[in-house]
């Protein structure tokens, strides 16, 4: 009996096996059914919760925070994906569930926000990506990239495990921090505050060119450090920039 017993465990584990291999693949959101949701919405900050998300956020001339999804994923021994979105206390939650032995479960998400209102997001696993934005952003992947361009608000970036990039940034701060990726800012309007740090990855800051100075503060733990912009302790622009391993660059941008 005993004997029997392992031939089963052995053939279930060759048959799950072959269903992984075989089979199932990445979960492909772009070809996946378009849904649209729409979500009453009267605060200033909108604050977003997701999991197992791309996450596009744009301001847009609407009353109503909208939103346009992708949901696609598999599951061996199990139930899924299972996406969930609902708004509550100014909260939006968007998140996909899979409960299973294994699966691949993936979504993508467009947020139209009305424009004005301030942006908290908290992402559990998924890139981050917005544009345009004049308010003040909060932005949190715990395993994602985190990408923002054409920003004019004040910026908070943070990414447990992935690269943090901003582009054309004028807002008057920026703190940017990642454990596990590199860090890459670059500005269009002199800025008072910026404030980046990666524990692992390199850190580079592109201001805008001119005969401003700044208050920099560049240290690489184990890397090179570079500043190629004009210097000033009294500097009323501030600029820290720290790197654990990774090297760090302040320079004027081309």
């Amino acid at each position: 009996m005993a004997h029997h017993t392992r031939t089963l465990i052995a053939s279930g584990g060759a048959v799950l096996a072959a269903l992984v291999l075989s089979g199932c693949g990445s979960a492909d959101t772009d070809d996946a059914p378009v849904e649209h949701k729409s979500f009453a919405f009267s605060g200033k900050t909108l604050t977003i919760e997701t999991s197992n998300t791309t996450l596009e956020l744009v301001p847009a001339d609407v009353k109503k925070v909208e939103v346009t999804r992708q949901v696609d994923g598999w599951v061996v021994l199990g139930s899924g994906p299972d996406p969930r979105w609902e708004m509550h206390d100014g909260t939006l939650t968007l998140k996909v569930k899979c409960d299973a032995l294994i699966s691949n479960c993936a979504s993508k998400q467009q947020v139209k926000v009305p424009r004005g209102v301030a942006v908290t997001v908290r992402g559990d696993n998924g890139k981050v990506t917005a544009s345009g934005f004049d308010t003040a952003l909060d932005l949190r992947s715990d395993n994602g990239k985190v990408t923002v361009r054409d920003a004019s608000g004040p910026l908070k970036l943070d990414s447990d495990n992935g690269g943090i990039v901003a582009e054309g940034i004028s807002g008057a701060s920026v703190k940017a921090d990642s454990d596990n990726g590199a860090v890459r800012l670059g500005f269009s309007a002199v800025p008072a505050l910026v404030d980046t740090s990666s524990d692992n990855g390199k850190v580079v800051i592109e201001l805008p060119g001119g005969s401003t100075s700044y208050a920099v503060s560049a240290r690489a733990d184990n890397g090179n450090t570079s500043v190629e912009v004009p210097r000033s302790d009294n500097s009323s622009h501030v600029v820290k920039a720290r790197s654990n391993n990774g090297e760090v660059t302040v320079r004027t941008a081309n």
